[in-house]
């Protein structure tokens, strides 16, 4: 019974690894083709779950690769390319491996200039290419020959997608696995140099990203805060209103630094829109340099255009506070950076909010009894010291 019970826990495990797709195996040096194909040099790529195995023939110029990776989606497409001009993905001839309408496997070729991808011609000739998908893995084979006078060390650029649309191939994710997917590849010497992955593109995003939490998210909000709460404490005058055109001015600097920073990317990404994000970026920096302005336009608090200057003020001030945050949660999606930062901005937003709750009770408080004090000592037929609400609004 024993040996039964062995016996079939042998033949399961067994059964089992030979499941396995020799794609998901721990390194490409265990890996094999359905077709028997040796190649001479193999690298586990370091990122999106890839392999490339390949031989180079210098007479000929000849490289042959299988390129192997996990598509997004079963119905998804990978990617492996060469880019003669450059490091990333524009400017690379690439081949795409995916199914099409006829849900057989197809390779083809693309001249990637700009992110709507049009299928043409590449640099190099391309003699063969087929492709297969099983065990969840698309495994992409090709021959090609480059061009006379090619360099045996190329950039290469790999990438995978989540579908195709009218024969066209999905955009891809723009996580960091997906846009460091790229490395130096030596042909003759079967060496992956990989490119460092802070590059300089995802530095700028990230430094877009944390100008603008700081500007637009908490400077702002806490310089509005200030404004509104701080005057209404005798002793806090004048140094709230230096307080408050302090933490906006700074507010204001960082926050055109992200924003030039944000057309910069825009600039360098052109088939990538971000179109809700960036035109509340747009209006975000137009508010804020109208409400600089405001500053040299404030009158006396007597002067009779005094209250049109606080609807002015006030108004375009709470829109730079709404839309500041929505375009900060905006970003948070486009960049997706780990949970711990997103969530540690709900916290501080939270506590903002919290407080602005608190001191909008206590100051509304203080404001009724400054009221009603004035009401007990107005004179008979005389006019008491000024509206309650005009007293909280005015700066």
């Amino acid at each position: 019974m024993a040996l039964s019970s062995l016996t079939l826990a042998t033949f399961a495990l067994a059964t089992w690894v030979s499941m396995i797709s020799p794609a998901h195996s721990a390194t490409c040096t265990s890996q094999t083709f359905t077709n028997n194909k040796l190649y001479a040099f193999c690298n586990d790529l370091p990122s999106l779950g890839s392999y490339l195995h390949w031989a180079y023939d210098p007479a000929g110029r000849t490289l042959s690769i299988a390129f192997i990776a996990p598509p997004d989606r079963p119905d998804g497409w990978v990617s492996w390319a060469i880019n003669p001009t450059g490091n990333g993905m524009l400017g690379s001839q690439a081949l795409i491996a995916f199914r099409d309408a006829g849900g057989h496997m197809t390779v083809k070729t693309y001249n990637v200039s700009s992110y709507a991808l049009t299928e043409s011609k590449v640099w190099y000739e391309v003699k063969e290419a087929t492709a297969e998908f099983s065990g969840g893995v698309i495994r992409l084979f090709a021959t090609l020959v480059l061009p006379a006078g090619a360099a045996t060390t190329v950039n290469q650029v790999w990438q995978v997608g989540p579908g195709v649309s009218g024969g066209v191939p999905d955009k891809h994710s723009f996580q960091p696995a997906n846009l460091n997917s790229k490395a130096r590849l030596d042909l003759l010497r079967g060496q992956s140099t990989v490119t460092p992955v802070g590059d300089s593109r995802t530095k700028k995003r990230n430094i877009h990203g944390i100008l603008n939490v700081v500007s637009w998210g908490i400077m702002f909000p806490i310089g509005i805060i200030i404004a509104r709460y701080l005057r209404s404490f005798p002793s806090a005058d004048p140094a709230w209103f230096y307080l408050h055109i302090s933490c906006q001015m700074a507010a204001y600097a960082i926050g055109v630094s992200g924003w030039a920073t944000g057309l910069k990317l825009g600039s360098e990404s052109k088939g990538v829109r971000y179109s809700n994000h960036r035109n509340i970026g747009i209006a975000l920096f137009a508010f804020a340099t109208l409400q600089m302005f405001a500053l040299l336009l404030r009158p006396k608090k007597d002067h009779k255009y005094r209250v049109y200057w606080n609807i002015y003020h006030h108004s375009i001030g709470y829109a730079i506070l709404t839309l500041g945050i929505i375009n900060v949660f905006k970003g948070f999606s486009i960049l997706k950076p780990e949970q711990k930062w997103r969530n540690a901005y709900i916290v501080v937003i939270s506590i903002l909010g919290g407080s602005a709750v608190l001191l909008e009770a206590i100051t509304w408080i203080m404001v009724l009894k400054r009221k009603k004090s004035s009401k007990s000592t107005k004179p008979l037929g005389g006019y008491g010291n000024g509206n309650a609400r005009q007293e909280h609004m005015n700066i």
